[in-house]
């Protein structure tokens, strides 16, 4: 069994290089990060049957689904930087058991409220877990190169696992009742608790002080009133409730960063934002990632709304593109090894434009092959880019702040998703409406006319009633006004790729040679 080390004293000459110990250990890492992103979209598929059983009202069902995703992202920081104070093994042993325990308490709910609270819960825990896990890899994986393959194979499953919920979901309810689904993360974790101790090290902060509670406050309610907003404005438009909440979250960031810097422990120490390959990197990841979230949605939505396909069909058929992307996180640090970041990092960039102007093509009628390319193109850049400017970010910031710097590249993750979804998605409802507005034909009942200027969505869902003719007119001017926005948030993400590609020869390239030398 590993003892407790510090990070004070990492080896000062020759780097280690991890040998099979750490690399099963990776393998029991990876398990939580899979299954934490598994749990982001599993109950897609769930939400009729459990609709049906305990009978929630609307916004009971939103908060069923959004509450887990909101836990997660406010807990990120708070948790990474209580794994640095108390031991990140430890940490995360604490987060599995109470993942277990939270996963059986949904699966039996027999409330609606009883069922929220447990998927706040479950978020709480799934924070303790994802920083703790990506920390870990930074003070097991000295070496650059290993450390980057370790990092993609944790981006890989965990990005994975977020698309692999809705298939593995679906094979669930084929068999079982909707709360077996939270079932599935009990024996992973209990196999966590078991092999965790005997193969994963301790590392945490030598003399680490004490959590600061008002900190620990003013960072989660910071980023869980911002993302209420974020998504208040991607669900219903840019309202004043949706503009306070984001406003007031911003607020409460100023107050937490006034209060870091005047704090001689600090949860986050300023040092991190004063580093510039630190700053650059995690900057260069929250853009890429806020460009391609709205064209990801939309292109999901496309298989299902525009193509015909259920949720699961919709799912199996997206996989190509996503075993094209975890290859694109795979193969990141050996093209990295042969030539340099930078360049990859470039190379994933434009690879996503490419694939974003691909998917500005799309066409109403028999697009898969089209759709399916762009979007492989785009994810196997995106994952490249992704995972080299994860492994900079690690390695810009100290061993001891490991928990900090994971956590806070894991909430701007979070943030810049959101936030990609509720700008560009906006812009592209704004595209939808117009475009409909044209192409609806005036002779259509007046409900039919309501729900198509409204989104593809409503349009589908009133069709049913109307007659053959009518709902093929319907069907027709709701898909071609989808598309159009499809291209205009492709089109948008194709733009941003393209100033990122610039950006990462240029600027990045001295920023990812800082975080080397500061490894090193």
């Amino acid at each position: 069994m590993h003892g407790p080390v510090s990070d004070a004293n990492p080896p000062a000459s020759v780097t280690p290089l991890a040998t099979w110990r750490e690399w099963v250990g990776l393998c029991v890492l990876v398990l939580p990060a899979l299954l934490i992103a598994i749990d982001m979209t599993v109950l897609h598929l769930a939400i009729p049957h459990l609709a049906a059983d305990l009978r929630p009202t609307s916004t009971q069902l939103l908060w069923i689904i959004d509450i887990y995703g909101f836990f997660v992202a406010g807990s990120l920081v708070t948790m990474g930087s209580l794994g640095d104070r108390i031991g990140r093994r430890k940490l995360l042993l604490i987060g599995a058991a109470a993942f277990s325990v939270t996963s059986l308490l949904a699966a039996f709910a027999t409330t609606p409220a009883m069922l929220i609270t447990a998927r706040a819960l479950l978020g709480i825990a799934a924070a303790t877990l994802m920083p703790s896990t990506l920390s870990l890899i930074r003070n097991m994986f000295h070496d650059e190169r290993q450390r980057g393959l370790a990092i993609a194979v944790w981006l890989s499953l965990f990005m994975g696992g977020g698309s692999a919920g809705p298939v593995l979901g679906g094979i669930v309810l084929e068999y079982w009742w909707w709360g077996a689904v939270f079932l599935l993360n009990v024996p992973v974790m209990v196999l966590l608790l078991i092999v965790g101790p005997l193969l994963l090290p301790e590392h945490k902060q030598k003399d680490a002080g004490s959590l600061d509670i008002p900190s620990a406050v003013l960072a989660t309610s910071a980023v869980m009133v911002a993302v209420y907003g974020i998504k208040e404005a991607t669900v219903d438009g840019v309202s004043p409730l949706a503009v306070l909440a984001m406003a007031a979250g911003v607020g409460i960031g100023f107050l937490f960063a006034r209060r870091q810097i005047r704090l001689t422990d600090p949860m986050i120490s300023p040092d991190l934002f004063r580093n510039s390959a630190f700053r650059a990197t995690l900057i260069t990841q929250t853009l890429i990632l806020l460009a391609f979230a709205a064209p990801m949605f939309l292109t999901n939505q496309y298989m299902q709304l525009v193509l015909g396909l259920s949720a699961l069909d919709a799912a199996l058929h997206l996989l190509p593109a996503l075993i094209i992307g975890t290859l694109g996180s795979l193969l990141a640090p050996w093209m990295a090894g042969k030539t340099h970041p930078t360049l990859v990092i470039g190379g994933g960039f434009a690879l996503g434009t490419a694939g974003f102007a691909l998917l500005t093509q799309a066409p109403t009628t028999d697009g898969y092959l089209t759709v399916i390319t762009g979007f492989g193109l785009a994810i196997f850049g995106a994952n490249a880019a992704i995972t080299l400017l994860t492994n900079a970010i690690l390695g810009a910031a100290p061993p001891e702040r490991a928990g900090e710097a994971s956590g806070i590249s894991e909430t701007s993750m979070e943030l810049s998703h959101a936030l990609g979804i509720a700008v560009i998605g906006s812009v592209a409802a704004a595209v939808y409406r117009a475009a409909a507005a044209d192409t609806l034909p005036a002779s259509l009942p007046a409900e039919a006319l309501t729900a198509g200027r409204d989104s593809l969505f409503a349009a589908a869902a009133v069709a049913g009633d109307l007659t053959q003719g009518d709902a093929a007119a319907l069907l027709a001017a709701g898909r071609e006004a989808f598309v159009s926005s499809l291209h205009v948030a492709a089109g948008i993400g194709a733009v941003l790729t393209a100033l990122l590609t610039v950006l990462a020869v240029t600027v990045l390239r001295h920023a990812t040679a800082g975080a080397t030398t500061a490894q090193h």
